[in-house]
């Protein structure tokens, strides 16, 4: 057969680098591949397949219309064609297919698509060239986010050392958002180095990110990021552009209708029990959910207004008769996160402050939301509340909210329906990860794993922190006691 081919180029792909078969192809100037790669790449460069016995990478280069043609084991006879029509029957008909996530028999068109998803993830991943600004204990979530197999991913230290690595060979940098490096953009800008922002999905988990619970979603946008309305990001341009086709909009419907009736927020699925805690006297109730005061959000996006104080008091002046609720964050009421307020400033400006339960089960009682840039305005939308804005959160400018503050009209605008909304921020936007088998995943995967809570348990690590947090807050608790009985000793 080599006699055959002797004007031909040939590539031989075998899994051993040494042996017989390694030796003759070094002998006759065969070029050899042992390594494992993706078969796409080498079928890119070859004109026919030649393989002994019934193989993959024959059937694979039959179905993209390769002469291949297959060999006896022992030698013997002619070599018999393979069409590609005869590989694509038997894929329909002889074959049984197994759903990797819930391992339930489906069918081939459902594990074309989760193949396709998977191979947009890999080709997307194979542009990244260094990761910067990744804490280590997320490290390997990142990893399996970000990595093309069998290559791992390559972190760096500094802003310094992830251009060098992607110097030269066009890569991006993938950077955690809020740990850009200094000077990194700038310099990026200059050698014409790619920068892709990387953040948390809006459901990422069960468990809070600054309880060291790793992401389940995450964000990889290449023009800026979602909570900065002072430039473009993917989010915005999906929004503004994309064509939300009937099975994309029945997706979004049903993925709305499960994460409202299941009570799922962004960090998990939450208890929707529970009656007000308060007398509103008849009065319309405004839910005014905190933030924590060195948010990148609030920075970016909230305009003229700088914290939750000020927030406050802007609800306040607009809605003088108004029954305010004000709920602290949970980043900030466990002791992780700054921008604890003292309920007697709060009350100033608020009729009730509330403490514990799901922000979502309080919504049930609330008229209106007012917020700033909170996710919790985007899931008052889900739940069919009026929102307003007092900043530029990404689901302002859409005709969904009443916006008072600084919403970039120029790059919005278009009219959405809640179901569009939906999709661009939780279907097309977000990447998943499916926590049990570390697979690439849809959303809808995702959040039916919010029912195992095995797959949610916490580390020692995420105990210990959690343990952290209630310290500083009964420390800073005690403070406060004794900071009023030294004023009211003074009075």
């Amino acid at each position: 057969m080599l006699q055959k081919y002797k004007n031909t180029d040939i590539v031989l792909f075998h899994p051993s680098r040494h042996g017989r078969v390694a030796a003759f192809a070094r002998r006759h100037n065969i070029r050899h591949f042992s390594a494992p790669l993706d078969p796409h790449v080498l079928l890119d460069h070859v004109e026919q397949v030649h393989e002994v016995g019934n193989g993959d990478l024959g059937a694979l280069a039959a179905l993209r219309g390769l002469k291949v043609l297959r060999h006896s084991s022992q030698g013997h006879g002619r070599p018999l064609p393979l069409e590609g029509e005869a590989v694509a029957r038997a894929l329909l008909s002889d074959w049984v297919y197994v759903d990797p996530f819930d391992k339930t028999l489906t069918d081939i068109h459902n594990i074309i698509e989760i193949l396709t998803l998977w191979r947009q993830v890999i080709d997307e991943n194979r542009q990244i060239g260094a990761c910067v600004g990744m804490s280590l204990w997320k490290r390997r979530r990142i990893t399996d986010f970000l990595a093309t197999p069998p290559a791992g991913l390559r972190f760096a230290r500094s802003g310094r050392r992830a251009l060098k690595l992607c110097r030269g060979d066009g890569s991006a940098i993938a950077m955690w958002a809020t740990r850009v490096p200094p000077g990194l953009e700038e310099k990026a800008s200059r050698e014409n180095i790619p920068l892709w922002r990387v953040e948390d999905g809006f459901v990422r988990s069960v468990g809070l990110g600054s309880g060291l619970q790793v992401p389940a979603s995450i964000i990889l946008d290449k023009k800026g990021i979602y909570y900065d309305p002072t430039q473009p990001s993917d989010l915005e341009h999906i929004l503004a552009t994309a064509r939300f086709d009937p099975a994309l909009r029945q997706r979004a419907r049903a993925l709305r209708h499960y994460l409202v009736h299941k009570g799922i927020t962004k960090y998990g699925r939450a208890d929707q029990s529970g009656m007000a805690e308060w007398n509103n006297a008849g009065r319309r109730t405004i839910l005014v959910p905190g933030q924590v005061s060195d948010d990148q959000s609030v920075l970016r996006g909230g305009g003229r207004i700088r914290g939750n104080l000020e927030l406050l008091m802007e609800v306040r002046c607009h809605n003088p008769d108004a029954f305010i609720i004000y709920r602290p964050h949970p980043d900030v009421t466990s002791g992780h996160r700054s921008g604890t307020l003292r309920d007697e400033d709060v009350l100033a400006y608020a009729d009730h402050v509330s403490y514990g339960g799901a922000i979502t089960a309080l919504m049930a009682h609330v008229d209106e939301i007012h917020t700033l840039t909170s996710l919790a305005g985007f899931e008052g939308l889900l739940r069919g509340i009026t929102v307003v804005t007092y900043g530029g959160p990404f689901y302002a400018g859409w005709g969904l909210t009443r916006d008072m503050g600084d919403v970039p009209w120029a790059r919005r605008g278009r009219m959405l329906h809640i179901e569009e909304l939906v999709a661009g921020a939780l279907i097309l936007y977000p990447r998943y990860l499916d926590p049990l088998t570390r697979l690439p995943c849809e959303a809808e995967v995702l959040v039916n794993r919010f029912e195992e809570p095995a797959l949610w348990r916490p580390t020692p690590l995420m105990r210990a922190k959690l343990a952290y947090g209630r310290v500083k807050v009964m420390v800073s608790q005690h403070i406060r006691r004794g900071e009023r009985t030294c004023r009211s000793r003074s009075k």
